[in-house]
């Protein structure tokens, strides 16, 4: 049993030491470690711890007892000298199992946390390049919105002065049809003018031929 516990403690601080030195033993040691976490792991660990804990306290109480009886019976026996040295080191030896399994499970637990950590920062790390980069990007597309506004400026002001030829080119044309409106205007006033006089000399000649008929037909008779 001794030689049994000593095997023990021993595989254990060699698991300790891989997993506190950075080895490719490392990774194969806490592999196992999460197996051995998983499914029926945990409740075969809890068995064993058990057990062991059971047969920790039954060396105490035997102490315990070896001590009263010394106490009560007075001379020291060497039966009782040797018993309480084997549960004494054998006790000694199931306490130091179960602290160095549990420091084991807790380096375990902290390196897992460890490499979570890792692992959100270099994704965190991944998304500030991304932003960058996207950073970069937009930055890029905006040097391209603006040489694209800047040509567009320049081809708004050319269609404006463009614009503002043909409104003066239209307005041009629009007083030369009022002038010509105008004049039309004026010519046709005249023409009526000139066909009223037109009508008022056809009128008189009309009357003067009737004059004239009339006074030549009296001078005949």
């Amino acid at each position: 049993m001794i030689q049994l516990l000593f095997m023990v403690i021993f595989s254990e601080v060699a698991l300790i030491m891989l997993l506190l030195f950075k080895t490719p033993l490392r990774k194969l040691v806490i592999m196992a470690l999460d197996r051995v976490k998983r499914g029926r792991g945990p409740l075969i660990v809890k068995t064993v711890a058990v057990t062991v804990s059971v047969v920790l306290i039954s060396d105490v109480y035997s102490m315990i007892k070896i001590q009263n009886r010394w106490i009560d019976d007075g001379p020291v026996n060497p039966t009782d000298q040797v018993l309480m040295a084997d549960h004494l080191l054998e006790s000694t030896l199931l306490g130091a199992t179960l602290f160095i399994a549990l420091m084991i499970d807790r380096q375990h637990h902290f390196i897992r946390e460890l490499r979570i950590r890792r692992k959100s920062m270099e994704a965190v790390k991944k998304q500030s390049r991304g932003f960058e980069d996207g950073k970069a990007g937009s930055s890029e597309e905006l040097k391209g919105l603006e040489e694209e506004l800047t040509t567009l400026r320049a081809k708004l002001k050319e269609l404006e002065s463009e614009l503002q030829t043909k409104t003066k080119d239209v307005n041009a044309t629009e007083a030369n049809a009022v002038a010509l409106r105008k004049q039309s205007e004026g010519f046709l006033y005249e023409y009526d003018r000139l066909q009223e006089e037109n009508q008022n000399l056809r009128h008189q000649l009309h009357s003067l031929d009737r004059r004239l008929s009339r006074s030549g037909s009296k001078k005949n008779p």
